[in-house]
């Protein structure tokens, strides 16, 4: 079975996938993002509530599943 941590990983980068692969398709533009600010977000997913200076709703493994793709594709 699988875990929720990977279920949402897994979602997160669908989600990520269909979100880029439409905007190729609709607007002919790619979706990325720095580097520096995936890993400040995925930095603030996974601190605790008490420590966030601001709300922040996704979880750590649906905004690491948004954001890998950025950390292991590098675009020029």
């Amino acid at each position: 079975m699988f875990t929720t941590f990977s279920l949402l990983l897994a979602v997160g980068c669908g989600t990520r996938l269909a979100v880029n692969w439409g905007l190729e398709r609709r607007f002919n533009v790619g979706l990325s993002v720095p580097q520096a600010l995936a890993g400040a977000l995925i930095v603030l997913a996974g601190l605790p509530d008490w420590l966030k200076p601001f709300a922040y709703p996704l979880p750590l493994s649906f905004t690491l599943g948004v954001f890998l793709p950025d950390f292991l594709l590098r675009r020029t």
